[in-house]
């Protein structure tokens, strides 16, 4: 039996870093990037007894922005609980969260319906790499962390690592998070089933899922295991899975635990949140705040410049690309020239700051110091108007890196196009005689002939000839 003839339902659950100057409940930094272990802790985030948490206001305000930004509820009230179960990386054996009031309720997002999304402190990291033992790093212990569960509407391994993408975009817009699945700060959980009818098959979970490779692996073949089982009609197993990189497979890790596990109840350190009576988390003062989403960025980029898609993806998903473009289009303003200058950045220049960081710099800022939006501007422009051809733009773009104009550089290398018949016929003559076979080729029917002699004369006047105007000699000449 095919593949095909499963429904394959699937759920997500994200866990998101927040960006914030602390942690969620205490003064301790929130530092990602610290890799001396167990230095930004203090006893709250240790969980020594006595102390007393203090929620991070700027967390708060992130989770809502990106629950305006979702289209989701905004929670009147909300509070904080205590999710209990002991584990070497929670210090105080409990992990703070939320159960029954979650700050937002619904929403979508690229598509997905989505169930909540709310806060928690996460948990500290624990380090298997010393042999027959481990260690725990408590730096990350009560980091703010964003928990995002979607409804089970996924039905496809790129569906869920599309909306993955989509999500740390969002993370990165709004500035809550970087999201960066390497460092970990972005975590993907994935409920799946499959089943021949309209009811949900057992449910798996594959846990800590940190690329988006990952996710569409694990998923797939999380899909085809359980198919095959089903197949030779063995039972799947609710459990929780891990994914072995190495392998590429699935792993059993436990049994599947229920909510009612942790015996959840309301935190009595920490007071309740009335979001409605809180003046600075109101829609109209967040509103003020909010950036432009990366869907309407794409929606504003087709309709005013008529961009590829490809290419629009690009100025989405790189910001300071998009900026950079957005520079270029302003002074330009003719949409055919937008368009011209939009192809030669995702193509030309995105492979020249690829193959050569040091010159080019590796973001868009150093960029934009060594060339000057202006002077791609112009570049642009001399090209559009055949001051110089598109071999000529090529090898002049190459060198801009140095802060040179372009139409400085095109006179240092001799690159301006050529477009007087009289100095070009000459030259042209001279290759002609050189080639009588192909001028033969050419009588007897071979166009192919002609690109040849095009190509000589190119070569010969290092690409400044113009090539429409060496054409119409060459037919001159051979006719």
């Amino acid at each position: 039996m095919s593949n095909a003839e499963y429904k394959t339902t699937i759920g997500l659950e994200v866990h998101a870093e927040l960006k914030t100057r602390t942690k969620m409940f205490c003064d301790s930094k929130n530092d990602a990037d610290e890799e001396r272990p167990n230095v930004n802790i203090c006893p709250i985030c240790m969980g020594h007894p006595g102390t007393l948490p203090a929620i991070n206001k700027e967390a708060v305000k992130h989770v809502i922005k990106v629950g305006m930004a979702v289209g989701g509820k905004i929670a009147d009230f909300t509070e904080f609980d205590r999710k209990n179960y002991f584990y070497p990386d929670i210090p105080k054996g409990y992990q703070i969260s939320q159960y029954k009031y979650p700050l937002v309720s619904g929403g979508s997002l690229n598509g997905v319906e989505l169930t909540r999304v709310h806060l928690e402190e996460d948990t500290a990291t624990s380090k298997h790499d010393r042999g027959d033992f481990s260690l725990v790093d408590f730096n990350r212990a009560g980091v703010p962390l964003m928990e995002l569960v979607t409804e089970p509407v996924i039905h496809s391994a790129k569906e869920a690592s599309d909306f993955a993408r989509e999500l740390q975009l969002l993370l990165q817009y709004l500035g809550a998070g970087d999201a960066n699945m390497e460092k970990g700060e972005m975590r993907v959980e994935a409920n799946i089933s499959v089943s021949k009818t309209d009811e949900f098959g057992t449910k798996v979970e594959v846990k800590n899922l940190n690329s988006f490779r990952a996710v569409e692996r694990a998923i797939a073949y999380e899909v085809d295991r359980m198919i095959a089982m089903l197949e030779k009609g063995e039972k799947v197993v609710q459990e929780t899975r891990g994914w072995d990189e190495n392998g590429q497979k699935t792993f059993s890790q436990r049994a599947k635990e229920n909510s009612h596990d942790y015996r959840y109840f309301p935190d009595p350190d920490l007071p309740k949140l009335k979001i409605a009576e809180m003046p600075e988390f109101s829609a109209d003062a967040l509103k003020t705040e909010m950036p432009e989403l990366p869907w309407q960025k794409r929606d504003r980029y087709k309709k005013e410049f008529g961009l590829k898609d490809e290419d629009v993806e690009m100025y989405v998903r790189f910001e300071t690309w998009g900026i950079y473009f957005e520079a270029v289009a302003k002074i330009l303003k003719d949409l055919k020239l937008i368009t011209i200058a939009s192809n030669y950045l995702t193509s030309d220049l995105a492979g020249l700051v690829k193959k050569d960081p040091d010159n080019w710099g590796g973001d868009l800022f150093t960029l934009a110091e060594k060339m000057p939006p202006e002077n791609f501007a112009e570049l642009v422009t001399m090209f559009n108007e055949n001051k110089i051809s598109s071999r000529g733009a090529k090898d002049i773009l190459a060198l801009m890196y140095t802060g040179e104009t372009a139409s400085s550089l095109a006179v240092e290398k001799e690159l301006l196009q050529k477009n007087n018949a009289d100095e070009l016929k000459p030259m042209i003559e001279e290759i002609v005689a050189l080639h009588p076979t192909v001028v033969a080729d050419y009588k007897a029917g071979k166009q192919s002939a002609l690109q040849f002699f095009v190509g000589q004369a190119m070569k010969a006047s290092k690409g400044s000839a113009n090539p429409g105007m060496v054409q119409q000699i060459l037919k001159e000449i051979l006719n």
